[in-house]
């Protein structure tokens, strides 16, 4: 909850509950936010009724507002447009913005004058002239610019013809590119035609202009005016060269403007594919910021009503990537431009490589701006998309929990940048509590371990956290995220059997389509965490399985252990080494040698047993004293040097030392070994 103004809280109580827009300004009067209500009553008390713990923008706003003007409107459609309308007047700093939204060229025919001129401008005036563009790639500009000039006697002076009229003509009428209208060597009318080819040319329809030129050369040689068809025949020539490559590629249908959008947090894209009699023409892009906080079908309406609406030459059908709340509104505004979101087909596939497109200059504004190092692959906006996410996960981390029937219980955690492996930032964890096989308690200690040390530490966070498992492993990590003030990190669960996404927040599960890529991704992330994990756990169990037996001979501690392994390999492999090569082992006597031997259950020789002990006749009265090495060795039985490599918990207890089985009817003399 929010302290309201007093001035505000004055006139919350008098608000209507009506359409409207509401203006927010700050203590000096500036306007901060303009918005639209369907109830000015219910939505501005919004503002105050709740935290807004997902919006930054929103709460900083909040704390800004000392006052509030509204304006009330027969309908939503009112409210619709007459909020684009003070957006562009007051440019309020809290509204979604068309980034740079000046700077672009356009091509401007002005047919409001009676001799119409071509040239370059930035300024898009409601002044009776057709404008074309704007042009994001200004190099395209110009090429059609000087293709037109090439082509078509366009005048370049700036009379103001014909009250102005210059007494002879210029040089462009010398070297042939102007027929001299401003000296009456052409008429008003034969200026108008040709500049209707200009427009027609420039209007993505070149193959009209052409079949025009050809029947004039034609007509012309017919007549005898060679030099006249020739003219026409090099213009032919350059109009179908011009032609060829502005036919991106051939699709169905007739005219129609696809849009396709990409987002990444604060800032978005939207990219236009203007297609013309069946032909992909041209690409026109824009971009958003200021988003934050945003739904998605708010900025795109704000795309549509701050610059589509006002280009002259909208197609009749427009393709948008998702339906909107107020699509019907928003249709209203667009004169004869029908608002469509196909689902299927052909048109879906444009709507694909639209989407692809604005992701591909959402991507190189990222990279241009060093705000990312490396661009993402589809599939990370398709996962942006399909989780409903705020930002596109170009960095996320999956979580994997593994253990044999609760015993060596580990976790797993792979990182993965813009859609591939980053296994630098790999981690494996050893479980500290004893949880057995609690994967809810397992997962809420590796993601508190990690994430506590992430921030302990001042690391980057990742954009998304998965987890392996379903509901259960979720809240655990859900609840281990919210202990450490990370509450709101994105977190998704992926469950292996139905591949089923869960997300906080929401009862019922979220199933992908199996070919969603955003799905492949997760699996991907979830099959990689848990090769990771599985395959630490083995290498656990392998180490405690397998030096088991060493562990139960005394006088064999860690360093001994170690020497044999690194000497035979393997447990097995010190049974077959057999007693001289063990004895040869650094560190090792003969007796111990013959002590190892026992503890694995192999028969030691009596020869061998002998030399270790040397003669010894008679009883056991008559034993020969332990040797010096012996009594050394022996001194290392007990309880293990240290915990291994830090990280293993496993301790030996005292145990009893095992005797050596000899074999039948031994000699008297070893009865004091096996005492």
């Amino acid at each position: 909850m929010y302290d309201i103004p007093d001035i505000v809280a004055g006139k919350l109580a008098s608000l209507p509950d009506s359409p409207g827009v509401y203006l927010w300004k700050d203590a000096e009067g500036l306007v901060l936010y303009v918005g639209k209500a369907k109830s000015l009553r219910s939505r501005v008390r919004s503002y105050f009724a709740g935290d807004h713990e997902t919006s930054v923008k929103t709460r900083h706003l909040v704390r800004l507002i000392r006052d509030i003007e509204t304006i009330v409107v027969p309908t939503e459609a009112h409210a619709l447009i007459l909020e684009n309308n003070l957006i562009k007047e007051y440019k309020s700093r809290f509204n979604i913005a068309l980034r740079d939204d000046k700077s672009y060229p356009y091509i401007k025919v002005t047919l409001n004058e009676p001799y119409p001129r071509v040239f370059v401008t930035r300024r898009f005036q409601s002044d009776g002239a057709r404008y074309f563009g704007p042009y994001t790639d200004v190099g395209a500009m110009r090429r059609a610019l000087n293709v037109v000039k090439r082509i078509f006697t366009v005048r370049s002076c700036r009379y103001d013809m014909p009250s102005e009229m210059p007494e002879r003509a210029c040089l462009d009428w010398h070297i042939g590119r102007c027929k001299a209208p401003c000296v009456g060597l052409q008429t008003q009318d034969d200026y108008r035609a040709m500049i209707a080819d200009v427009v027609q040319f420039l209007g993505g329809r070149p193959e009209e202009v052409t079949r025009r030129v050809r029947a004039m050369m034609e007509a012309a040689s017919a007549s005898l005016e060679f030099e006249r068809a020739a003219e026409l025949r090099d213009a032919l020539l350059k109009l179908e060269t011009i032609e060829e490559p502005t036919a991106v590629m051939q699709v169905e249908g007739g005219d129609r403007d696809v849009v396709g959008f990409a987002r990444d947090g604060d800032d978005a894209c939207v990219s236009i594919l203007r297609i013309r009699n069946g032909k992909l023409l041209a690409r026109d892009h824009r971009y958003l910021n200021n988003a934050e906080g945003e739904p998605d079908d708010e900025i795109l309406v704000a795309y549509l009503l701050q610059h589509y609406q006002q280009q002259p030459d909208r197609a009749r059908e427009v393709l948008l990537p998702f339906d909107m709340a107020e699509l019907a509104l928003v249709e209203t505004t667009m004169g004869s431009s029908r608002l469509r979101v196909p689902q299927r087909g052909a048109k879906r596939e444009l709507m694909d490589l639209a989407m692809q497109n604005a992701r591909h200059l959402l991507e190189e504004m990222k990279l241009t701006t060093d705000e990312s190092d490396e661009r993402a692959i589809d599939p990370v906006y398709d996962l942006q998309r399909e989780l409903g996410l705020a930002i596109v996960p170009r960095s996320f981390v999956c979580f994997d929990i593994s253990h044999a029937q609760g015993r060596d219980v580990v976790a797993s955690m792979v990182w993965f940048e813009n859609g591939r492996p980053k296994r630098s930032e790999y981690r494996k964890f050893k479980i500290v509590g004893e949880w057995g096989n609690d994967d809810f308690a397992s997962m809420n200690e590796v993601v508190t371990r990690y994430f506590s040390r992430r921030v302990a530490e001042d690391h980057p966070l990742p954009d998304l956290c998965v987890i392996d498992g379903g509901k259960g492993q979720l809240h655990a990590a859900q609840d281990a995220l919210t202990a450490i003030g990370l509450g709101s990190l994105a977190l998704a669960s992926l469950a292996k059997k139905e591949e089923e996404v869960f997300l906080p927040g929401r009862s019922e599960s979220l199933r992908l389509s199996r070919r969603s890529p955003g799905l492949r991704l997760l699996q991907m992330a979830r099959d990689e965490a848990h090769r990771f994990a599985v395959t630490f756990q083995r290498a656990r169990r392998a180490k405690r399985t397998v030096t088991s037996q060493l562990l139960e001979i005394p006088g064999v501690g860690p360093t001994r252990r170690r020497a044999l392994l690194k000497e035979f390999g393997s447990v097995q492999g010190v049974k077959d080494a057999g007693f001289e090569a063990i004895a040869a082992v650094p560190g090792f006597s003969r007796l111990l040698a013959a002590k190892v031997l026992a503890g694995l259950g192999v028969e030691t020789p009596v020869a061998a047993v002998e030399s270790a002990l040397g003669p010894a006749p008679g009883g056991p009265a008559d034993a020969a004293p332990m040797p010096e090495d012996c009594v050394e060795d022996c001194a290392d039985d007990g309880v293990e040097d240290g915990v291994e490599d830090g990280v293993d918990d496993v301790t030996q207890a005292t145990r009893p030392e095992p005797s050596i089985e000899i074999p039948a009817d031994p000699p008297s003399s070893f009865q004091t070994l096996t005492e």
